[in-house]
């Protein structure tokens, strides 16, 4: 039996294979996907209310780790947060039977299970992912009615909930482009549904929803949210290029521009100008290379057994692969080559570009693919690339 089913691939795991042969041209931030399925221990793998339980009672939760919430009344953080900042544990059980949802923002950063999908999904989708844990005692609602400013898979654990689902008033929302009640309409729901354990919605962001617990029963899902980048930020990085070789983007703009008898016949000329200057200039791979660099980067390394099998690539003849989800770029810097990988990037001598294109490459290394190096050198290179977590023993 498989026991980490996401590894073959994440979105067949979250919406099966049939949705997802169609989820980027028909779905992807334009309409909400409600998959239901007749098999309640799918997604259980992967979290469980004991599972919480057991967290809750051996770790000492502190800062933003651990939250709360109730549609009607509200709970404030001094009702569960010690001053010290660790959560007051019978403070929260106490609050959760009286109806409010327990909640466990990036517990994915706690736990390797979680840690190990939300890989998966960052591979996939090339963006990060963060998970968001809700907890709901019966007949209880944890959020008013609003949107989310990401895109979100949520998945249903245990138990049930009902959905419902608004209208869009805002369009794929910037980041940090929040739901007001005040001025954002809804209407009524257009869409009504359960979500049942073994059950996966899309919603993309800007449709507003909100979400009660039906049944029962206690209900717990994991919400994925996707933390992208936009075309806006790719352009805003291409203008911010073009305006470090340009010195026209640089000058100040005229002088008395805030008067009321300004005129802006020549501004406004100049401006046309400009755009000409960043249709002509804008260097679309200079600024996309810098957000797959910065992604990549941004990756925290995976480094389970690196400390306890740390002489394994000292085993004569043992061999290695790439580690599945490891993202990278190979770049050449004179006598140096690059890897480009989470954490950052590794260093190695040129003679060590065979063996590593045989790894990126899907092949298995050993020792003797770094010949081109002294002894010592091809040592230090299978080493660092095993303390990084870019390469595991090939079974």
């Amino acid at each position: 039996m498989n026991d980490k089913p996401w590894r073959d691939d994440p979105l067949d795991y979250l919406i099966g294979s049939d949705a997802a042969k169609t989820f980027f041209d028909d779905t992807y931030e334009k309409k909400a996907l409600i998959i239901p399925r007749d098999d309640p221990e799918r997604y259980r793998s992967l979290l469980s209310i004991a599972r919480i339980d057991d967290m809750l009672a051996s770790i000492d939760f502190q800062g933003d780790a651990l939250d709360m919430a109730r549609a009607e009344p509200p709970v404030s953080r001094e009702q569960f947060i010690f001053p010290s900042g660790i959560a007051d544990k019978g403070a929260v059980s106490d609050l959760y039977r009286s109806g409010a949802t327990l909640i466990l923002p990036q517990l994915h950063q706690m736990d390797g299970t979680l840690k190990d999908f939300t890989r998966a999904m960052e591979a996939r989708f090339s963006c990060h992912t963060q998970t968001n844990i809700y907890l709901t005692p019966p007949n209880s609602q944890g959020f008013r009615t609003h949107y989310d400013d990401h895109d979100v898979f949520v998945i249903q654990i245990e138990g049930e909930k009902t959905w419902r689902l608004y209208n869009t008033p805002i369009e794929t929302p910037f980041r940090g482009e929040p739901f007001q009640s005040d001025v954002h309409e809804f209407g009524e729901p257009q869409e009504e549904f359960i979500l049942k354990a073994g059950d996966c919605a899309y919603v993309p962001r800007g449709l507003v929803h909100d979400a009660s617990t039906s049944g029962s029963g206690d209900s717990l899902h994991i919400t994925i949210g996707l933390i992208v980048k936009t075309w806006a930020d790719v352009m805003l990085e291409a203008v911010s290029e073009v305006a470090l070789r340009s010195p026209g983007f640089r000058n100040s703009l005229p002088t008395g521009y805030a008067r009321n008898d300004f005129d802006r016949t020549s501004a406004k000329a100049h401006f046309k100008t400009l755009v000409a200057s960043m249709a002509k200039e804008a260097d679309f791979d200079g600024a996309f290379d810098l957000f797959v660099d910065n992604f990549i980067r941004s990756r925290l390394p995976e480094s389970g057994g690196t400390i306890s099998g740390r002489g394994t690539p000292e085993i004569v003849g043992q061999a290695f692969r790439l580690r599945r989800f490891v993202p990278w770029r190979f770049a050449g810097d004179g006598d140096k080559v690059v890897l480009i990988t989470a954490g950052g990037e590794l260093t190695f001598e040129g003679g060590a570009e065979a063996g590593l294109n045989d790894l990126l490459d899907g092949k298995t290394i050993t020792l003797e693919s770094f010949s081109d190096l002294s002894p010592e050198e091809a040592k230090t290179t299978l080493g660092r690339l095993f303390a990084y977590g870019v390469i595991e023993p090939a079974d």
